[in-house]
């Protein structure tokens, strides 16, 4: 697949998504995006455990696994103020009918997995577990020890999906797929029965996943930031679920919130409006971020008896949010280096966040 240069895409990219949404909704949006040959609103996975009081469960990729519309985070799982609370947190999220669980070896230097390990003790079963792999470019060796190192941490033989994390940076895709690097890790850990299934992820352009999805490696899941923004600015949606759906690839949403909540905060949109959209995209499930037991039931109540929006109010909500969006202050991640990890950005040869100019 033919590299581009993001630079020069962008300006011209953003501005046509812009055009096609901030005068249109509904069927205009829609017809907009067929013009270009991708349609950025189709139809929404089956839904099973339906009801006023459950959690809705949908497909996982092509597999016969099902997990839980809505899954629990665990780098705000780390932010919680006690392990006690953490503990709590999980425990009544597993009791409504929440089945995944997110994590990374690097998040809070490997307190998330910690806690998290804690908190599924008797209860491992009743979780489909994923973490991250945190090489950034280093070889499987590297790969292999985190994944021992997780696996201590979470207190398990194994994971359900094992994932390359924050693949962010141009040159990414060809460091993990390079000769004993970390694709090759993916590999060893099936072999041994540790991982299940395995995935990337990555929050920065739909063109660095598309250019990992180019090696035609069996991913069984890759995650990237969905909400009402994303649809017109840098779009996922658009431009990498698709592909996703088409190969039967397990689509994981986060950051539906804009990943510090600042849409909320401004006025923008609901929490419930976020959450319901991209709950309502043909993905497996959307990650949230929870370090509270009073956001973990907010949430809980949108969750619960789940029907996703219609073609037509997700397009009018995008078509809404196209103007704020434009600019890429809502969706940082993908505008700055501001949520690029200290240990990428290290392997990267940047300084750290707290070493950057003001």
């Amino acid at each position: 697949m033919k590299e581009t240069s993001h630079a020069a895409d962008d300006a011209g990219r953003d501005r046509r998504e812009f055009l096609q949404t901030s005068g249109f909704v509904g069927a205009g949006l829609v017809a907009a995006a067929a013009a270009r040959g991708a349609d950025p609103i189709p139809n929404p996975l089956d839904l099973t455990n339906v009801g006023p009081d459950k959690i809705p469960l949908k497909p996982f990729g092509k597999t016969k696994e099902r997990v839980s519309v809505i899954g629990l985070g665990g780098h705000t799982l780390g932010l919680a103020p006690t392990l006690k609370e953490a503990v709590a947190i999980a425990h009544e999220a597993i009791d409504a009918g929440v089945n995944f669980f997110d994590n990374a070896w690097e998040y809070h230097d490997g307190k998330s997995e910690e806690w998290m390990g804690e908190a599924l003790k008797g209860r491992r079963d009743k979780v489909f577990l994923m973490t991250k792999v945190c090489t950034h470019g280093r070889d499987k060796a590297v790969a292999m020890k985190q994944l021992d190192e997780s696996l201590k941490r979470l207190k398990t033989d194994h994971l359900d999906l094992w994932q390359v994390h924050e693949v962010v940076y141009d040159n990414d895709p060809d460091r993990h797929f390079a000769k004993g690097g970390v694709i090759e890790a993916l590999d060893e850990a099936k072999k041994q029965g540790k991982v299940r299934y395995v995935g990337f992820t990555g929050h920065k352009h739909p063109d660095i996943h598309l250019k990992m999805l180019a090696h035609d490696y069996p991913f069984d899941a890759v995650q990237m930031p969905l909400n009402p923004f994303d649809g017109t600015y840098r779009s996922f949606a658009t431009h990498v679920l698709p592909v996703l759906n088409k190969r039967g690839i397990a689509g994981l949403g986060m950051k539906s919130l804009g990943g510090n909540g600042r849409p909320v905060l401004k006025g923008i949109v609901t929490v419930e409006e976020a959450l319901r959209y991209a709950m309502s995209l043909p993905v497996a499930t959307t990650i949230s971020g929870i370090d509270s037991l009073a956001v973990l039931r907010q949430n809980l109540a949108i969750a619960r008896g789940f029907k996703p929006m219609t073609a037509d109010e997700i397009a009018t909500l995008r078509a809404r949010c196209a103007a704020a969006a434009g600019d890429g202050h809502l969706e940082m991640y993908k505008s700055t280096v501001k949520y690029d990890g200290d240990i990428g950005r290290e392997q990267h040869g940047f300084p750290k966040q707290k070493e950057m100019p003001v």
